[in-house]
């Protein structure tokens, strides 16, 4: 069976948990990895939301799946943009780690210490904007290239640099985390911390064999995370903030937007079933329409962001 991936030691390392998964399945299978570059690969100094296009870190590999070129992509679910090819499925979104995001400090202060005027860095604008919310008197400065690239910066060039944990996690580089930082300060992109894996609609056999992975309870919080992102017009012109926890039978949610000029925020809190995740994000979205954000979002969709 043929992968597709991108060639960073992070995406590497997800592909191979997807195939050892699969192999534990069907052990008399055979898998070649193929690496393929992406436009972000290409353009790694670019700023992200220059970008015409999206889907910048996936589209090159998803085309030669759609092609045929490839049985299946294995991704991170948070870089899948939130409109979906209409060739491909979300065949399997594997058991999602730790969705927070952390705090790397040159010398392991947390966030509510470090001194003012710190420099952080991030390459994400929801992550520069939620600094700015909660702590107007550091100084954020874009950050580019992978995450052994960034971890190198700290103590050179920043103070202290905000990452994704499960990438950390995943790499074995948990000894350089400063700080868990808490879901309702920096709420995460959807579906941060999850692996998915896309194939063909009409590959009926590989969907079978993908399915085996999925687990339900990440697919039930990361597709209601998507869902509301999509429904409030976010993305990467408007960075939303959203994080699902299923347990047993009871969903919860909380979304949250920042102007953008990092001094209002709206946000909500709505439970329900995952039986019924139409009726959730419908909820949701009701709630924050009420509290505004429809002008928020406008605002950040019309202003010209070089980050």
């Amino acid at each position: 069976m043929i992968v597709g991936t991108r060639g960073s030691k992070l995406s590497l390392i997800q592909t191979d948990s997807v195939i050892n998964m699969l192999k534990k399945i069907r052990p008399e299978l055979d898998f070649q990895k193929v690496v393929i570059k992406t436009t972000g690969d290409l353009h790694k100094n670019k700023s992200l939301y220059s970008f015409s296009t999206k889907g910048i870190f996936e589209r090159e590999i998803n085309l030669a799946v759609i092609k045929g070129q490839l049985d299946f992509a294995v991704h991170s679910l948070k870089d899948l943009p939130l409109q979906e090819y209409d060739e491909l499925s979300l065949a399997a979104i594997t058991k999602r780690e730790s969705p927070n995001d952390v705090l790397i400090s040159n010398d392991g202060k947390p966030f509510s210490r470090l001194g003012r005027g710190s420099i952080i860095g991030t390459s994400s604008i929801r992550r520069m904007i939620q600094v700015k919310f909660h702590r107007p008197d550091l100084n954020v400065v874009k950050l580019r290239g992978n995450v052994e690239t960034r971890i190198d910066k700290v103590g050179k060039e920043f103070d202290a640099i905000i990452l994704a944990e499960a990438g950390i996690r995943r790499l074995g580089l948990q000894n350089k985390i400063s700080e868990d930082l808490p879901l309702d300060v920096f709420t995460p992109v959807p579906g941060q911390g999850a692996v998915a894996v896309l194939a063909r609609n009409d590959n009926k056999k590989i969907l079978r064999l993908l399915s085996k992975i999925d687990n339900n309870e990440s697919r039930n919080e990361c597709i209601a995370e998507r869902a509301i992102a999509s429904k409030l017009g976010g993305g990467c012109q408007a960075p939303i903030g959203v994080i699902a926890k299923q347990t047993g039978n009871s969903l919860l949610i909380y979304s949250v937007v920042y102007s953008i000029d990092g001094r209002k925020k709206i946000a909500c809190s709505v439970k329900g079933k995952p039986s019924d995740l139409t009726s959730v994000v419908e909820r949701v979205s009701h709630e924050l329409s009420r509290a505004g954000i429809s002008d928020i979002i406008d605002e950040w969709q019309k202003a010209k962001i070089n980050w």
